[in-house]
């Protein structure tokens, strides 16, 4: 079974049938919202909001390891991860879709590991390439199946949030080697490491980031309900292709 997390504007209703939801107790607390547990043309997929139902977990404060650890315990064998980001590369312009390949973290204070006392002991994890390979692919070849550009690779630049960036640090962002922007990827992805749950990531553009393209100037968030609305669903029908990708080649 493979779980899908998705942010801003996720709900996931739309893409399971018989659905069930279940509050998992985790050491670490709740989880930002109950995991649905459903069937996607037969095949069983779990769906997990990160920020709450109403989007009440602002991105620093999501609780990412009770997330991770309760998907891992519902069965979960992989996850894909939905997120929105503001662009920064000039083919990461507003509704564009990118599989990132690779990730810096301008995160602080944030829980990122399972293994952080006496208990536990420490566990270091190789993180030289942040995404799974494989899950990777299969969202690359999921988008274009359905005829639709897709980038593949770029960096993901995970900022703490809520705010958005300034100017200044968009173009340090850019001369780093960054992307896109997103708040909410990290640490996802490095608790999936720990728990051996292969990840990857689809992230939708919203916005050109500050000081680039239409955001110049400003970022104007009432123009962007729509076209979040609009990419979501998008993104949600490459993820349903992924899913049944993922579905066949365990078949094999």
């Amino acid at each position: 079974m493979f779980a899908v997390i998705g942010g801003s504007g996720f709900s996931g209703d739309e893409l399971l049938t018989e659905q069930e939801a279940l509050e998992i107790e985790t050491p670490y607390g709740k989880t930002s919202a109950p995991i649905v547990l459903g069937k996607l043309c037969g095949t069983p997929v779990a769906i997990l909001c990160r920020h709450g139902l109403s989007h009440e977990y602002a991105p620093h404060l999501v609780p990412s390891r009770a997330n991770l650890w309760a998907l891992k315990k519902v069965g979960v064998e992989g996850i894909y991860a939905i997120g929105t980001v503001g662009g920064i590369a000039e083919d990461l312009g507003p509704g564009q879709i990118a599989i990132p390949d690779q990730l810096i973290d301008h995160t602080w204070g944030r829980e990122v590991t399972f293994f952080d006392g006496p208990a536990t002991g420490v566990k270091h994890i190789d993180m030289t390439n942040p995404f799974d390979e494989t899950l990777r692919q299969r969202l690359i070849v999921a988008a274009q199946a359905q005829g639709m550009p897709v980038r593949d690779g770029g960096v993901y630049v995970c900022t703490q949030g809520p705010r958005l960036e300034t100017r200044a640090e968009v173009e340090a962002y850019r001369r780093e080697g960054g992307d896109m922007i997103g708040m909410t990827m990290y640490p996802e992805c490095a608790l999936a490491r720990e728990l051996e749950l292969p990840y990857a990531g689809i992230c939708v553009s919203v916005n050109h980031a500050a000081g680039i393209g239409e955001s110049a100037q400003k970022i104007d968030f009432e123009n962007l309900r729509p076209l979040l609305s609009e990419s979501v669903k998008s993104v949600l029908g490459v993820v349903k292709v992924a899913l049944m990708c993922s579905k066949g080649e365990r078949k094999k």
